[in-house]
């Protein structure tokens, strides 16, 4: 006689990306969900969980005006550890002084975490920006990263999910604007700060202890904005 084993509960991880490329005039937009299930032990915590996001342009002669951008909301419950990592790069390559090449890379990752852990994450949030044989080409890449550490689990309010989604829609509009780089950097920066009050609000309104004994899960909601520009 064959007996079938038991399964084993899952916990569901739920990351939401939202990528838009501009090529020359090709503008390609990408919207996907993805949810993975790790099996879990019961009186553990679930998981240990990894946000990976970047954003990269390369500019050269052929592809002279090039934008890439990443914006990623990964939003987690109670785990083991987290790592989060998030990175924009542009470059800009072999153009001529009398047609310099543009070149922009932006990202945008926000991390949700739960627990009694919560507060170890490991994040790193870098960017890099290269003028290769290019001296006067506009390369731009900018960073942000936004850690959202609570006590219970935090699920995002329908209205701070459609005030997210109108931000990327004005990032998405920087992708075809011709203004100087420093205004972009500008524009880029204001809408992280936007980023930063919602997530700021939505904290303010998660329960700040969770609903065990445990010592290191009976702490204030916090928000941590790591900005990164070259």
């Amino acid at each position: 006689m064959h007996h079938r084993k038991p399964r084993t509960p899952t916990t569901t991880k739920t990351a939401i990306r939202l990528g838009a490329a501009v090529t020359a005039g090709l503008a390609i937009t990408t919207i996907t969900t993805t949810a993975r299930a790790t099996p879990t032990r019961t009186g553990t915590f679930p998981h240990a969980a990894i946000a990976v996001d970047t954003a990269y342009s390369h500019a050269d002669r052929t592809h002279m005006n090039q934008f890439q951008k990443t914006f990623a909301i990964h939003a987690y419950g109670p785990t083991t550890a987290v790592t989060a990592n998030n990175r924009a790069t542009a470059i800009s390559a072999g153009c001529s002084t009398d047609n310099p090449c543009r070149s922009i890379a932006l990202s945008y990752q926000i991390v949700t975490t739960a627990g009694p852990n919560a507060r170890l994450i490991n994040a790193t949030n870098l960017s890099q920006a290269v003028n290769n044989h290019c001296p006067t080409c506009q390369t731009l890449s900018a960073a942000y990263q936004f850690i959202i550490t609570t006590p219970r689990q935090l699920t995002l309010s329908r209205q701070a999910r459609t005030e997210l989604a109108d931000i990327n829609r004005q990032i998405d509009t920087l992708k075809t604007s011709r203004l100087p780089i420093d205004q972009i950097t500008h524009h880029a920066d204001n809408l992280a700060h936007q980023i930063k009050t919602i997530l700021d609000r939505e904290a303010a309104q998660a329960p700040r202890t969770s609903n065990t004994t445990n010592p290191h899960t009976h702490f204030t909601p916090t928000v941590t904005m790591h900005r990164h520009i070259h």
